[in-house]
């Protein structure tokens, strides 16, 4: 199983290196979006990156194989929705130029996919149950991000700046993966279903704060309480990861 876990971390790197050239808005990494887009979407971009760099290597140098599928779950629901996304641009809207990142996507969807289903018959070393506390906040994040999801995929205007449409239909589709993400831990509660989920939210929230928290200078009268639901989230998940991944006897690295 060794090498499994060399690949996770490899790939885990590659996607780092991705998050870091979002974050920053290196010329290299962000002209791999299909599109031009805002500071801020790439910042978004990034820190879902993150996100998924910090779970790899988690699994990777842990060796919790048993904890891929969660995660091969959430790749195979973002793939399959934009690559049909891709697609239907490319087909009805005679924008050919979106059939690369639909094949892209179609790979990534049978790579996930085979992934998920390899990994799903493989044991979790960890038979600590997940708190319940943890439980109820999945289900929390899991009907907030299929509200989210639908809401962005029909261009609602929920996050706290003007969204690309098309970005817009993206991140909703990506909300989407993610509300299967933590379905899959609330539907097999073990806390190594938890944990990486909660590593990901960390990651994820750590990216987005301190630019979140300075927008409330500059944001838009009609985008602020879109910033405040937002930012809530942020805090509350960030706080649940912290307490449970670092403080709490039971659940704690090293308990």
């Amino acid at each position: 199983m060794k090498i499994f876990r060399y690949i996770i971390v490899l790939g885990g790197l590659v996607i780092l290196a991705l998050a870091i050239g979002f974050i920053f808005r290196i010329p290299i990494a962000t002209s791999l979006w299909p599109w031009p887009d805002g500071r801020l979407s790439y910042l978004f971009i990034g820190s879902i990156l993150a996100a998924v760099c910090v779970a790899a290597f988690w699994i990777g140098w842990t060796g919790e194989l048993g904890a891929l599928p969660a995660g091969s779950l959430n790749v195979l629901v973002i793939a399959v929705t934009t690559s049909f996304y891709f697609f239907q641009l490319a087909l009805q809207e005679d924008r050919p130029d979106m059939i690369p990142p639909g094949i892209t996507a179609l790979v990534m969807a049978i790579a996930s996919g085979a992934s998920f289903l390899w990994s799903r018959r493989l044991p979790l070393s960890d038979s600590r149950p997940m708190p319940l506390l943890v439980r109820v906040s999945f289900g929390i994040f899991i009907a907030s991000l299929v509200f989210a999801g639908v809401a962005l995929i029909f261009r609602a205007s929920i996050f706290p700046w003007a969204l690309n449409p098309d970005s817009s239909v993206i991140f909703g589709c990506i909300f989407l993966g993610d509300a299967f993400y933590f379905l899959y831990g609330l539907l097999r509660p073990r806390w190594h279903n938890a944990l990486g989920q909660l590593l990901s939210f960390l990651a994820y929230d750590l990216v987005l704060i301190v630019p979140f928290l300075s927008l409330f200078k500059t944001v838009e009268p009609e985008y602020s309480i879109n910033l405040v639901v937002y930012v809530a989230v942020l805090i509350y998940s960030g706080a649940i990861a912290v307490y449970f991944l670092f403080i709490n006897s039971r659940t704690r690295f090293g308990s």
